[in-house]
């Protein structure tokens, strides 16, 4: 939405909505869509349709539980194969793992799936932003700053992005410009 119910302008540079399809090597698919619109149902799972099966990754919020396999498309009931039983938190888990990893001098390193995520959420986004395919290798080569010379930024600085004279920030162009504003 451009504008509040209120009638004043959004000056965030935010789609209400995104589409994104991720390929892989091996031409998988990953389709991601996700809306964040005021009024529309509240609605944040993750679904996934095989060929053969489909699942949900989490049926509510980042991970939230449970998690369930179906045998054919349909979530169905009667079509359940598994549904998972562990409900603990994610990031408490990932939390104990390296605690226990330090305690008992252990090898733990999440850098590189740490560093994997962001790129391909950053890809993400980009490709959304520009309408422009984006690979790994441009995403993790590009020279594009999502919030410029923020290593410069102190206590007394003014934001990285800032508002034209209405008070509008830059919104992204897909189809019509190659970076993200």
């Amino acid at each position: 939405y451009k504008v509040s119910e209120e009638g004043q302008p959004f000056v965030d540079q935010n789609f209400d909505s995104y589409g994104i399809e991720y390929t892989f090597d091996d031409d998988t698919k990953l389709y991601f869509d996700g809306r964040c619109m005021t009024g529309a149902k509240n609605i944040y799972s993750s679904h996934i349709h095989g060929t053969k099966a489909s699942a949900i990754g989490s049926s509510g919020g980042d991970c939230g539980g449970p998690s369930l396999i179906y045998k054919g498309l349909a979530e169905a009931q009667d079509k359940q194969i598994w549904r998972s039983a562990d409900h603990s938190d994610p990031y408490d888990n990932e939390w104990n793992d390296l605690i226990d990893a330090v305690i008992h001098d252990k090898p733990y390193n999440e850098v590189k799936r740490g560093v994997e995520a962001s790129v391909v959420s950053s890809m993400g986004r980009m490709a959304a932003h520009t309408g422009q395919e984006i690979t790994f290798e441009q995403m993790l080569n590009s020279d594009h700053e999502f919030a410029p010379n923020i290593d410069k930024i102190d206590y007394d600085s003014p934001a990285p992005l800032l508002p034209d004279a209405k008070g509008m920030y830059p919104q992204p162009e897909p189809g019509r410009k190659t970076r993200e504003y």
